[in-house]
């Protein structure tokens, strides 16, 4: 078991965002999915391991990385990600771009959940400061890719994404929270 507690889910503080499409960007448009935060989901005492052990023993997802994020804006057509921040404070755009009028730009601390789901495209804008997280993919996810909105992902990426399941459970909370639901509330 994790000695690691998530905060309690009638405290927790959730945000969720459609994103349309944006350019070769194909956001939450392809399936019902919202972008998610879990606002300060752990307590400040966390640790890259200690996180890493939780969502393993939670046993949704799988801890594959401890990275900040690219500042290239990317997305991922075979999996949806977890991003838990482990350390610092960053400021990242989910959306595909900057410019795009819909984007999602938050600053994020340690303790802060990002539920992405494919296809949403994600980037740093700024590093506030030690800034690392902890990445994680659905159990059994062995490839994920890395899309940088080129004009030919568009016709080899989008149908993947149509068909791909969603999580079997909430990655931090197991069989109750945000992510169960999700695609219910569109």
């Amino acid at each position: 078991m994790s000695p690691l507690t998530p905060t309690p889910l009638t405290s927790l503080r959730v945000s969720k965002y459609h994103i349309p499409a944006f350019h070769n960007f194909p956001n939450t448009s392809l399936r019902p999915y919202p972008f998610m935060i879990y606002h300060s989901a752990y307590p400040s005492s966390l640790s890259a391991s200690s996180v890493e052990k939780h969502l393993s023993s939670v046993g949704i997802v799988d801890p594959a990385w401890r990275f900040p994020m690219y500042r290239q804006h990317h997305y991922h057509s075979t999996v949806d990600e977890v991003l838990v921040v482990v350390s610092g404070s960053g400021t990242l755009c989910f959306g595909g771009s900057t410019s795009n009028p819909n984007k999602v730009q938050i600053d994020v601390g340690k303790g802060d959940v990002m539920i992405v789901p494919a296809g949403v495209g994600h980037a740093m804008v700024e590093d506030k400061g030690s800034f690392q997280m902890v990445g994680s993919y659905p159990k059994g996810s062995e490839n994920w890719d890395m899309c940088t909105g080129q004009d030919h992902e568009k016709d080899t990426t989008w149908e993947t994404i149509r068909m791909l399941g969603w999580f079997k459970g909430d990655p931090v909370y197991g069989d109750e929270g945000p992510s169960v639901d999700a695609g219910k509330d569109t």
